[in-house]
């Protein structure tokens, strides 16, 4: 069975920037490739901080072209038991994460997929297997 990458917010705008290195990655695995509801709902959010104009617009259009071509995994029941586990985990020694974050590590590590970030808070979740594509 192929591995499975869980693309991170900052990889989906690096993949929106086009970003050689993370495009050829994403070249590479295609079919292997997944994102979760909480990183949709980051990038949502950025673009509705955006005041309206042509920028927004174009970054819209990037957003609606990936999302149309990654599946979107749900969070799921078992994804909220790693969450409860691994925020506590954390929390025992001493790492604070945003919630966000420990939700998308929640999602990477019920589905036994690699997090694909290069977000170095990750590398504190008990488990979770991180791959950075931008270098």
């Amino acid at each position: 069975m192929p591995a499975l990458y869980l693309l991170d917010t900052n990889i989906v705008s690096a993949v929106m920037a086009n970003h050689p290195m993370v495009r050829a990655n994403v070249s590479l695995r295609s079919g292997q490739i997944v994102t979760c509801t909480i990183v949709r709902g980051e990038i949502s959010y950025g673009l509705e901080r955006l005041p309206p104009g042509k920028r927004r617009s174009n970054l819209e259009a990037k957003a609606t072209a990936v999302f149309a071509a990654l599946p979107i995994e749900p969070i799921t029941s078992a994804a909220g038991d790693i969450y409860g586990t691994i925020r506590r985990s954390l929390e025992l020694n001493g790492h604070n994460s945003a919630d966000n974050d420990l939700w998308i590590a929640a999602a990477a590590l019920s589905l036994g997929a690699t997090l694909v970030s290069n977000d170095q808070g990750f590398g504190y979740v008990p488990g979770l297997v991180v791959e950075d594509w931008t270098k």
